[in-house]
């Protein structure tokens, strides 16, 4: 695992994107190897998520921004695989979001919540057969889904029949109400005729 990690990391910096260029300008000023550089600021983001200001928008980032980006490469290539794969991240990361809106109050004091947090979304994305998304997704997610689809879909049918009524009724009622006030405003008074002007007075 390990290696294959160390393995999809220099892949990674090899690639050509926003990253690698930077850490390719900053490696031309100061000589420093890009994989070292890259090390270090991965060592600099789990000390900060353990003791630095504002760990948790710097860990929602980490959970949101790269696998937004390899997402979009993925919608954009032929091969779909990894489509289901990303779409599997993205449905435990939403579960764990909502889980996450429940818990955060009595977990978020724990000194290392947010490493722990980075460590778990880190654990989903990795490029390994069983990351936490597919062991979450295949042993809870998908037997709870399949086991409730049909009460789910009935649920979610009624919602939008009702949905669609209500503005159905919305509609209706907001047009009668046009109509009626249409109908009691003073009709307006008709135009009154200008009089002719009396002949001009010949003079003989």
């Amino acid at each position: 695992m390990f290696a294959k990690l160390i393995e999809r990391a220099e892949k990674f910096l090899n690639e050509n994107n926003f990253v690698t260029n930077v850490l390719g300008k900053i490696e031309e000023k100061t000589g420093i190897q890009k994989r070292y550089l890259a090390l270090g600021s991965v060592s600099f983001i789990g000390i900060y998520l353990v003791f630095g200001y504002g760990a948790s928008l710097l860990c929602n980032l980490i959970g949101f921004v790269y696998p937004a980006y390899t997402s979009i490469k993925a919608i954009e290539s032929v091969n779909k695989d990894d489509d289901t794969q990303w779409l599997t991240y993205w449905v435990v990361y939403g579960i764990f979001n909502i889980a996450e809106f429940f818990s955060d109050i009595f977990l978020f004091w724990f000194p290392f919540y947010y490493a722990g947090k980075c460590i778990f979304l880190l654990w989903c994305m990795a490029p390994i057969s069983w990351n936490g998304s597919q062991l979450i997704y295949t042993r809870l997610v998908r037997p709870f889904f399949l086991k409730h689809q049909s009460t789910v879909d009935s649920v979610i049918n009624d919602l939008s029949g009702r949905a669609v009524s209500a503005a159905e009724n919305v509609t209706r009622e907001v047009l009668h109400t046009l109509a009626h006030t249409k109908s009691c405003l003073p009709s307006e008074a008709p135009a009154r005729p200008v009089p002719s002007a009396s002949p001009a007075l010949s003079l003989d």
